[in-house]
């Protein structure tokens, strides 16, 4: 009997297909949802890149671009976009609507609601899953803006049946501001699929890495240490902060520092390693493919990011065993504890990212015990497996 019942249909719809956090959570979710239950489709803005779209068509999962979806905002153009989901969503009626981001989060709800609620294949009113990674008003901008998302995102808990965050701190947010849905709020952390994960080894992933930059920056090859991260370069991540704390290190010539990533920051960012001119030392490798693999290459990953969720990137360092220094933003310091997996220094704070750096730079032990302290704490505690079922029961 229970094989003639039709699949559910489930709409994850995302702002853009960068690879960030909220676009691998939808390709590590959905690429582990069993078809015979379940029919899927995946809906982005045109902005970002096709890496991950890609890999879910490898998975057979259906996708589509929505253009009047965009990250920037428009009265115009949202008004464009809300139509256009209210259309989409009538067409294929889902059964879940899954919401990915803060814009969609709000265009996404009204739109399954205005003028009036949409049905889902059954009859029953389309249910609303929104997945925040990191709520949009803890943003570095201006107070006016913030007080904007929070009022956005408070009005529109009520268009949402059930809320997921992805870390503690954005869970107490919201129970203290009273951004409520309809039916609950959730934590549900990110997690990682440790026997799935494949890093290079250490000298091949150092070779790549280098290969494309060996002509211009010949010194790279002598580096006795490599220090790195791996972000999309938006104010967030606070990399205009790594950079002043790498010119307080002057000292340590033997270090070169990568910066994996691209994003609106990037032209920023390069004028700014000019100015302090730390060229010979400050390499920008831009996007690199599956770059979780070339972790082995780093000695230490930073992240010194002023906002965050549950990042993936910090996930995947410690799984690659490498010791951290990080902000504790958002889900950080439900992931590191400073001093026993990873060292914690105050956000926006060069001087003090420069001190912690210049820790796991001189202490070969410490370095190394910080790594195997990370390995063990995404191993026990932050899995796929995890983070996969208890979405699932969300939907069943």
């Amino acid at each position: 009997m229970a094989d003639r019942l039709p699949k559910r249909k489930i709409l994850f719809i995302i702002t853009q297909s960068e690879l960030g956090g909220a676009m691998r959570f939808i390709y590590e979710f959905t690429s582990r949802l069993p078809r015979e239950k379940f029919t899927i489709m995946v809906v982005t803005g045109q902005e970002g890149d096709t890496t991950i779209i890609n890999q879910l068509h490898q998975h057979g999962i259906a996708t589509g671009i929505l253009p009047q979806l965009r990250r920037d905002s428009s009265p115009q153009q949202d008004l464009k976009a809300l139509w256009a989901l209210r259309k989409l969503i009538r067409g294929f009626q889902p059964d879940t609507l899954f919401l990915n981001s803060s814009k969609t989060g709000f265009i996404g709800s009204l739109a399954c609601r205005f003028p009036y609620r949409l049905k889902s294949q059954s009859g029953q009113p389309v249910r609303v899953i929104y997945r925040i990674g990191g709520w949009t008003f803890n943003d570095p901008w201006p107070n006016w803006k913030k007080h904007l998302w929070f009022w956005l995102e408070k009005i529109s808990a009520r268009w949402k049946d059930t809320i997921i965050v992805n870390n503690e701190h954005d869970f107490r947010q919201a129970i203290e501001r009273k951004i409520q849905p309809r039916q609950k709020i959730i934590l549900i952390y990110n997690g990682i699929d440790l026997k799935k994960l494949q890093f290079l080894s250490r000298d091949e992933a150092r070779l790549k890495l280098f290969e494309p930059i060996a002509k211009t920056a010949g010194k790279i090859f002598q580096a006795k240490l490599v220090i790195g991260t791996i972000a999309n370069f938006y104010p967030t991540k606070g990399i205009t902060y790594l950079l002043d704390a790498i010119s307080q290190l002057a000292d340590y010539p033997e270090v070169a520092w990568i910066l994996i990533g691209t994003g609106p920051e990037k032209t920023n960012l390069k004028l700014k390693i000019e100015n302090l001119k730390l060229s010979d030392r400050v390499f920008m490798l831009g996007q690199v493919p599956d770059a979780h693999r070339f972790l082995s290459a780093f000695d230490a990953f930073v992240l010194p990011s002023v906002k965050e969720g549950l990042p993936w990137t910090l996930l995947e360092a410690m799984a690659a065993k490498k010791a951290i220094v990080a902000t504790p933003v958002g889900g950080v310091p439900e992931l590191i504890k400073s001093g026993h997996n990873g060292l914690l220094v105050p956000p926006a704070d060069p001087t003090a990212l420069a001190k912690a750096l210049e820790e796991v730079i001189t202490h070969d032990h410490l370095r190394q015990e910080l790594g195997i302290q990370a390995h063990q704490t995404v191993l026990n505690n932050f899995t796929t497996d995890k983070m996969v079922k208890a979405v699932s029961e969300l939907l069943e």
